[in-house]
């Protein structure tokens, strides 16, 4: 089958996901992670690709980043041929470093910038590794820094400055982002998840019922386990709608 084209981005940020293959560790030492960071750096700095914000785990990367030349498949070989290189010869081990290719989507509007913003950086907190701001391996520190290569102009613009900033990372994550752990419940599990609950063959059923009955049945979805996103796709219900529904029950 053929592989599916990536959407493009109409104000060219996207989020994206790396991993290794098996789960396969990626970062040994820190030597891996300051490694990584300055491929980064390098590649951002060679073509039109600009890195916003970034979160290393142990064994996949999650990165903010805007691209508005259609380079991004080409940054990302490069970050992954160098980085796959480096390791391998270091760790003395042969084959492919990462799953597939990389995940990613479009970021469309300056509420999802910012939700993708603050997810990644949360994501040492979201493990139990530690909060966002002590993790060492993301740019949360890099937020007002002039000299770093992490461009956050249009970030602090929305956010403010360095108090505020930190407020708004520390409140946490009120939407889910795209994430590789969560192929157990694709699309496929949704829908079947809306007729066994609501007894809908469609979910876009839900936009002509009446506010009362449709925002109970959103709240039920979300209690089953499906994400925003996915109710957003398989509904039609704008996201907003969806997250102050269920936020506020």
């Amino acid at each position: 089958m053929a592989r599916q084209a990536r959407k493009m981005s109409l104000t060219g940020y996207f989020h994206v996901i790396v991993r290794g293959v098996g789960k396969q560790i990626l970062f040994e030492d820190e030597g891996d992670y300051r490694y990584y960071i300055s491929l980064l750096k390098k590649y951002s700095g060679e073509m039109p690709v600009t890195i916003n914000t970034y979160c290393l785990m142990d064994n996949h990367v999650h990165l903010l980043l805007r691209d508005t030349d259609n380079c991004l498949p080409l940054f990302m070989k490069k970050m992954g041929v160098c980085y796959a290189a480096h390791y391998n010869k270091k760790y003395e081990r042969t084959g492919h470093l990462f799953q597939d290719r990389y995940r990613s989507e479009a970021v469309e509007t300056r509420e999802y910038l910012l939700t993708v913003f603050r997810y990644i950086l949360n994501n040492p907190a979201a493990a139990g590794i530690c909060p966002a701001s002590e993790y060492i391996w993301s740019s949360y520190r890099r937020y007002d820094d002039p000299d770093s290569f992490v461009d956050t102009d249009v970030l602090r613009k929305l956010i403010g400055d360095w108090e505020q900033y930190a407020a708004f990372i520390s409140a946490g994550n009120e939407d889910d982002c795209l994430d590789y752990n969560r192929h157990d419940k694709d699309d496929i599990w949704a829908k079947g998840k809306i007729e066994e609950i609501l007894g809908l063959s469609s979910g876009t059923v839900l936009k002509g019922y009446d506010k009362i009955a449709r925002d109970s049945a959103l709240c039920s979805l979300r209690e089953a386990g499906l994400s925003v996103r996915q109710i957003e796709r398989l509904t039609g219900i704008g996201r907003g709608v969806i997250q102050r529904v269920t936020r506020d029950r």
